[in-house]
């Protein structure tokens, strides 16, 4: 289908960005990579009367290893992700998730932000950010805020970034070398979002457990993140399944997304568990 018409702007900086967003309000939508909002805005799920592409605004942009923190600009691809070699030597788990998003063309123009932003149940990285305990800044009219991602999912497609305010960047706390981590997912086809996925990182007696499209948000399962640091991987994979809430679609009943949510979920622990011993 082809969308219904709209006004296009493409701002050279974050001020001019925001600014158009108080303008417009309401009528006005940002994009990144556009995967999300150009299929919603041409099957008429989406009316926007203006469209603000963010993709001149260089300040968006790029990863930056501090220490032991990472800060990568929302406007980063995942094919820049997964090619940024001391950015997978020190947090592996996020090249091995990007590596499952979708398709090598969808990669190359796909971002992180657009990822993360817009609250979509099936998206890869937002379970993630919650296992990593990352945190995101927004920035709009009255300046920029922190916001962790366990907290900023509300339901789906709702999140706690105010309307006016766009993602500008996510921060990680880089894990202790010799951390062991797994993103484990099964989908119907290639460039399909999950029927279910899981992110697991362990070691130094704490893990994280979270998982990808088994409720209308992502879920971070704390119960599960301490028993599998306790070395108790039956008790984490109850946990885990104890946390979700799985709805029939057209990847399947509940029953069946349940049971592949606890074989994705066992491998997942196990895989992380596996390297954490080396």
């Amino acid at each position: 289908m082809i969308p219904a018409g709209f006004e296009y702007h493409r701002p050279a900086d974050l001020a001019s960005a925001i600014s158009l967003l108080t303008t417009h309000g309401d009528e006005a939508r940002v994009i990144a990579g556009g995967h999300s909002l150009i299929p919603m805005m041409k099957l008429r799920m989406a009316d926007v009367g203006h469209l603000v592409d963010l993709q001149s605004i260089e300040t968006m942009r790029g990863v930056r290893i501090d220490g032991d923190t990472v800060t990568i600009g929302a406007l980063t691809t995942q094919h820049e992700l997964i090619t940024h070699a001391e950015l997978a030597r020190r947090l592996p788990i996020l090249r091995e998730c990007a590596l499952l998003i979708a398709d090598p063309q969808v990669r190359y123009c796909g971002t992180l932000g657009g990822n993360v932003a817009n609250g979509d149940p099936g998206n890869d990285m937002p379970g993630l950010m919650q296992c990593l305990d990352a945190t995101y800044t927004v920035e709009g009219p009255d300046g920029a805020r922190q916001i962790k991602a366990r907290d900023f999912y509300e339901s789906a497609y709702f999140t706690a970034r105010g309307d006016e305010e766009i993602l500008t960047a996510v921060s990680i706390s880089l894990p202790a070398p010799g951390t062991g981590y797994a993103y484990e997912k099964q989908k119907r086809k290639i460039g399909d979002y999950a029927t279910a996925a899981c992110a697991v990182i362990v070691g130094g007696g704490t893990a994280s457990v979270a998982m990808t499209n088994l409720a209308d948000t992502p879920i971070w399962a704390e119960d599960a993140g301490t028993a599998l640091a306790s070395g108790d991987l039956d008790g984490a994979v109850a946990a885990a399944l104890a946390a979700i809430d799985p709805q029939e679609d057209m990847r399947g009943p509940i029953a069946f997304k349940r049971h592949v949510a606890g074989v994705v979920i066992r491998r997942a622990m196990q895989r992380a568990t596996d390297r954490a011993k080396g």
